[in-house]
């Protein structure tokens, strides 16, 4: 009995070291975009705007308050008049009224939160900015699927294109990549209200506002850093020279 309990206790063992790395192994390296984030009040407020209007149906943010919108700048009459439809009220969390079965019903799988979707994709490719940069600009038709989107980083994704009237409709062209992959090439064949260049911005302030969420404290974090390391410094030297005071008739 003894050495079957040593045995199971090896194997237990075993599994726990190797699976991170069959978990690594199994993982598909991805190209991303490089996102440029942005902390300016002017992008993290266009990128509320985006959210509560394209992302918030399907999509909670149950970990935010929309009164924590006046740390981007905002303020509660402003909140009130623009982000707040449906007799929410400021101090509200930001959820949605969506069951997690009729999400699971409707698309497959339930829509995550997102409160930290930013920090959760983060991956040995990139950051989870790059990511959302890079997942919300390669969206193309698929005739084959429920939606009638799909995704080159997320292959048969169960979210639609919500944002595909700024962006207009890509399709893909997809050949082999010589190494048992695939290769795709999008091409933009239905413009869409936002330029290009238009809608790369308007993405990227999207993804700000998400990157905020996951810690709306992060600059204030920093700069308390910042005041802590120049102490540290000015502290060590104090201690350094009376270190020295000290010690000098010893030697």
């Amino acid at each position: 009995m003894k050495m079957r309990v040593i045995n199971f206790v090896k194997r237990a063992a075993a599994v726990l070291l190797f699976a991170p790395a069959l978990t690594l192994a199994a993982d598909v390296s991805v190209n991303l975009d490089k996102a440029p984030v942005s902390t300016e009040p002017a992008a993290l407020q266009h990128g509320a705007k985006l959210f509560v209007n394209y992302c918030l149906n399907c999509h909670g943010a149950s970990y935010v308050r929309y009164n924590q919108l006046e740390n981007i700048g905002l303020s509660e009459q402003m909140i009130r008049d623009n982000l707040l439809f449906t007799g929410e009220k400021v101090g509200d969390l930001m959820k949605i009224s969506m069951s997690r079965a009729d999400g699971t019903t409707w698309f497959g799988a339930a829509p995550p939160d997102l409160s930290v979707i930013a920090r959760s994709r983060a991956s040995g490719d990139g950051s989870g900015a790059d990511w959302l940069y890079t997942y919300l600009r390669q969206f193309y038709r698929d005739a084959e699927r429920p939606t009638g989107w799909n995704n080159v980083i997320f292959e048969n994704v169960g979210m639609p294109h919500v944002l595909w009237e700024l962006q207009g409709e890509q399709v893909a062209k997809i050949s082999d990549d010589g190494h048992g992959g695939k290769h795709v090439e999008l091409t933009l064949a239905k413009p869409g209200k936002l330029s290009v260049e238009e809608y790369d911005k308007a993405v990227a302030d999207l993804v700000s506002f998400l990157v905020w969420m996951g810690e709306p404290v992060a600059e204030k974090r920093k700069a308390i850093g910042t005041v802590v390391l120049i102490f540290l410094a000015g502290f060590f030297v104090l201690a350094y020279a009376l270190k020295k005071n000290y010690w000098k008739d010893i030697h």
